[in-house]
């Protein structure tokens, strides 16, 4: 007697449960299952060759304090402005050393992820908590460049555009259970453009005055 053809669909929705239950031990599917890792990766050199030619440029300042920074543009986009003041060397050595060593650990990451090793839990803390100090000390940065020392670092603003995404969508990928960041999920794009928007408009205001002369 021919089996029913009902009969396997048992069986073959406990093998795609555990499908699932592979894929996603957690019980929640990625939100960015290809966007994370290649953003971690690419921005992790973006960011690392950025922080490397500021290490350059440090140490050739230090050699030659008559050294123009080849960042250096004009009296706004002027990186020798910015490598000469304390916040440069904000925990008593150059950030550039600080960013060399974060991107590297980043880029690391990005590429086991991409080979589509799952890490546990505390890994991602970790990954986490260094993400956010990173967003955190990048505020400070452009509060100081904007307010306190009145210049920009052309290679600097690099760092700060690959620091936020890279702080939001680890946070959005470890933040994936709750509801809320369920719900931001689906428009994680938004609050990422009002962010950088916020950050340029702040930048064209306090140095609208240079920039006027230029229109």
């Amino acid at each position: 007697m021919r089996p029913s053809p009902a009969e396997p669909l048992p069986e073959m929705a406990t093998l795609n449960a555990s499908n699932v239950r592979l894929a996603d031990p957690a019980g929640t599917q990625d939100p960015f299952p290809r966007l994370l890792p290649w953003l971690l990766t690419i921005g992790g050199l973006f960011g690392l060759a950025a922080a490397f030619t500021l290490a350059v440029e440090k140490i050739a300042l230090l050699k030659d304090p008559s050294y123009v920074p080849t960042c250096s543009l004009n009296p706004v986009l002027s990186c020798g402005s910015v490598m000469s003041t304390p916040q440069a060397e904000a925990f008593g050595f150059p950030n550039p050393l600080l960013g060399i060593a974060s991107f590297a650990i980043l880029v690391t990451v990005g590429v086991v992820l991409v080979t589509g090793a799952r890490p546990p839990r505390w890994f991602w803390l970790g990954l986490q908590a260094g993400v956010t100090f990173g967003a955190v000390f990048v505020h400070w940065l452009i509060y100081q460049s904007l307010y306190v020392i009145g210049a920009l670092c052309p290679y600097c603003m690099v760092v700060w555009a690959v620091t936020i995404p890279l702080f939001w969508y680890v946070t959005l990928h470890n933040l994936r259970r709750r509801p809320m960041a369920r719900a931001i999920i689906g428009y994680h794009a938004v609050p990422l453009t009002i962010w950088f928007l916020t950050v340029v408009t702040a930048i064209g205001i306090r140095f609208w005055s240079y920039w006027s002369t230029l229109l």
